[in-house]
């Protein structure tokens, strides 16, 4: 006799609230409590929009949407509370976050790692990928292998302001078959970078048909601020994005209010004292040092004489 789930909720808890796929065929979880009894299949929910086809519920009567790579899932066949994987799909321990975690949330991983090239023109990296878009494209025919399209740039690099003498780093990553070449440029300049400049360097690492290209500038200058070309090529064309890079002026040292004065009568007196009479030019040559060692004196000591630049 096939079994059906009935939910029990107790009286605290609002029914709407309860999720019928999120429970066992004898499940306690806080409030709320399901069991499996006689299968009614005219009572089953209907599922729509399952890309990755149907498996039973907890209690094997209705059927219900199976999960996407990457959904967290069940181990083993028990749809207990997350959900089963569906077609070409297995559950896996996902380790990704390192081997310290107590317990690894398990995802479904597609059995099959070939990709595959759509009668769209779009690379699908597994066939569950494929399964995923045949679903709304129900036409759609797959052949072995990526599809060869001229480079695609996945992530542009984006504009960037930064200070003077810090690092700045630009990133282009492309996706392309045949495999493609990245450069870099600056507009106004015909040199590939880095060229022979010791401050700017480039760097990328492929993986399955893609490759990041990082443009890295240390201890940029104002004279580094412009804007930057990543460009890919391939046997089948090329393509560019491009960013700007602002690099602001150095921050001055500012010395405190009134530490260059302005003087009325080019004498003036501190604690009892005289100074000689200097211009401005000499006063702003001061020996730095001694003028901020004596700036608290001075600040007591100001009078009328004296009028403080803004």
């Amino acid at each position: 006799m096939r079994l059906f789930p009935i939910i029990r909720v107790r009286k605290w808890i609002d029914l709407a609230t309860f999720d019928y796929y999120k429970g066992t065929d004898e499940f306690d979880e806080g409030n709320r409590t399901q069991e499996c009894e006689e299968c009614v299949p005219e009572l089953c929910p209907l599922p729509l929009g399952c890309r990755a086809g149907l498996v039973q519920d907890s209690c094997g009567c209705c059927s219900q949407c199976a999960n996407l790579e990457g959904q967290t899932c069940d181990l083993g066949q028990r749809n207990v509370y997350y959900g089963l994987c569906g077609e070409n799909l297995e559950c896996k321990l996902d380790r990704s976050d390192g081997a310290d975690l107590e317990e690894p949330e398990a995802q479904c991983v597609c059995l099959s790692q070939k990709t595959l090239c759509g009668s769209d023109g779009q690379t699908y990296m597994n066939i569950c990928k494929y399964k995923e878009a045949a679903y709304s494209n129900p036409g759609l025919n797959v052949s072995d292998g990526p599809c060869r399209t001229v480079p695609i740039i996945k992530v542009p690099p984006h504009n960037l302001v930064n200070a003077t003498g810090s690092s700045i780093a630009f990133l282009c990553e492309v996706f392309a078959f045949p495999m493609a070449l990245v450069e870099w440029r600056k507009d106004g300049k015909e040199v590939i970078l880095p060229g022979d400049d010791p401050h700017i360097s480039s760097r990328g690492g492929p993986q399955k048909y893609e490759l990041s290209s990082w443009l890295q500038i240390e201890e940029a200058s104002q004279m580094d601020s412009g804007t930057y070309r990543c460009i890919a090529r391939n046997e089948l064309g090329h393509v560019s994005a491009t960013a700007i890079l602002g690099v602001l002026k150095p921050v001055k040292k500012h010395h405190p209010p009134g530490l260059f004065l302005h003087l009325d009568n080019q004498t003036w007196r501190r604690r009892g004292r005289f100074l000689n009479k200097f211009p401005m030019a000499q006063a702003s040559k001061m020996d730095e040092k001694h003028t901020m060692r004596e700036w608290s004196s001075l600040e007591a000591a100001r009078s009328s004489e004296i009028q403080y630049r803004e």
